[in-house]
């Protein structure tokens, strides 16, 4: 059985304590990040919709420094949205800056009416690559 260790960012945002959850679990060379929101420090949305997806882009990438990876290293992603139709274009806009160029990991967007105040959210599996 895989032995699990919990993985934070340096700067732990309040919502890990308020909630009880890890930022990521690493398993084996996989590496599972929670949901990732554009939060600030104190747990807040970032009120402006395309700062906030770019807020949980930063906080998804602090993370997985923390465990050893890189968006490079990403296989999987699901993302959450409150008002997929209208918000497409933005995050998109945001996933060509992040993924640039293929091959790009897989994709599951998911329309939901509710994230705790916020209005996107994304969760990742990646590889952790084997030390040089």
């Amino acid at each position: 059985m895989a032995q699990l260790e919990a993985i934070f960012p340096a700067n732990r945002h309040a919502l890990y304590e308020a909630h009880g959850y890890s930022a990521a679990v690493k398993a084996d060379n996989l590496l599972f990040v929670s949901g990732q929101v554009g939060s600030h420090g104190d747990g807040s949305p970032e009120p402006d919709f395309e700062a906030q997806v770019r807020l949980a882009f930063a906080n998804l990438e602090a993370t997985l420094k923390a465990g050893g990876c890189g968006f490079d290293d990403i296989v999987d992603v699901t993302t959450f949205h409150t008002d997929p139709e209208n918000q497409f274009g933005t995050i998109m806009a945001v996933k060509k800056d992040v993924f640039p160029k293929a091959p790009y990991p897989n994709w599951t967007a998911v329309g939901v009416n509710w994230l705790a105040g916020f209005d996107f959210e994304i969760k990742v599996i990646a590889r952790i690559p084997s030390p040089a």
